[in-house]
């Protein structure tokens, strides 16, 4: 994850900062503030901590993934070569904007359906920036979401296209089961009743009930429960799940609601670093 902070920085570069290169004296020292421009949760903290190290950037004050911030705040307060600083502000506030606008989107939706479901699971899909993904994904848990998997190895995923190749719901969940390690849990996306009720009866562990509209996804848990299979597996749903729409899906009693919108479509967080000292 440096290596991909470095080359982040590092691209934006070039050869050199030809307007700080040109305009500052080598040797110059200054402080600077980092401050939230609006109200929100901070996320990306330890990943631009990582990015200061690399340009030796003393930090003197900060604040931690996760916490509430409002306009205002200083986020943190760093020290050091001021070139250094001017040249790596516009990365270093592209990713804690981008990453802050995850947290604080998925902790508005997260407290929006737990009035409804306190129980419930917010969780991120794979629909993220590739390369980010991983810093994405920590912006979903620092905002009070489920990270789902961070990559293809965390668990078995069984989707419509595997499905389609491998020829039934039942085929696939048995190759699975017998291929993969124990340690791994087993999730099927469904698209129907039937193969939700077989999901469950040939030993899925998640069922994902995928583009179900709410009086649909009632049915299936209504239909599980009827044959008394509800409680062996876990129920999420995803599909076309926007802020508008998902407060119908908590009130379904699902165990998990997976959205992409809270990674692919967070609006960023407004972050300013002021220069306030030249030393």
């Amino acid at each position: 994850m440096r290596d991909i902070l470095k080359h982040i920085v590092y691209e934006d570069i070039g050869f050199e900062d030809i307007t700080t290169d040109a305009l500052i004296e080598k040797g110059t020292e200054a402080k600077a503030r980092i401050i939230s421009k609006e109200d929100g949760i901070v996320s990306g903290i330890d990943d631009v901590k990582t990015l200061l190290h690399e340009f030796n950037i003393k930090i003197l004050f900060s604040r931690e993934d996760g916490q509430n911030i409002k306009k205002g705040d200083i986020i943190m307060e760093i020290q050091g070569d001021a070139s250094s600083i001017l040249s790596i502000e516009r990365t270093l506030l592209n990713f804690l904007m981008k990453m802050s606008g995850i947290a604080t989107l998925t902790y508005k939706i997260l407290k929006k359906i737990q009035k409804i479901n306190n129980d419930i699971i917010l969780a991120c899909t794979r629909k993220t920036t590739p390369g980010l993904q991983f810093f994405e994904k920590k912006a979903v848990k620092a905002g009070g979401g489920d990270t789902h998997r961070f990559r293809l190895d965390d668990c078995v995923l069984i989707k419509d296209n595997h499905i389609a190749i491998v020829g039934s719901v039942k085929e696939s969940i048995n190759k699975a089961r017998e291929k993969v390690s124990f340690t791994k849990k087993i999730e099927i996306e469904v698209e129907n009743l039937n193969d939700a009720i077989t999901a469950a009866r040939y030993g899925a562990d998640i069922i994902m009930l995928d583009n179900m509209k709410p009086d649909e996804v009632n049915k299936v848990l209504l239909s599980l429960e009827a044959n008394d299979i509800r409680k062996n597996v876990l129920i999420e749903v995803s599909g076309g799940i926007t802020p508008e729409n998902i407060v119908e899906y908590a009130k379904t009693d699902v165990d998990v609601i997976s959205t992409g919108y809270i990674t692919h479509s967070a609006r960023a967080l407004d972050i300013s670093l002021e220069i306030i000292l030249k030393l």
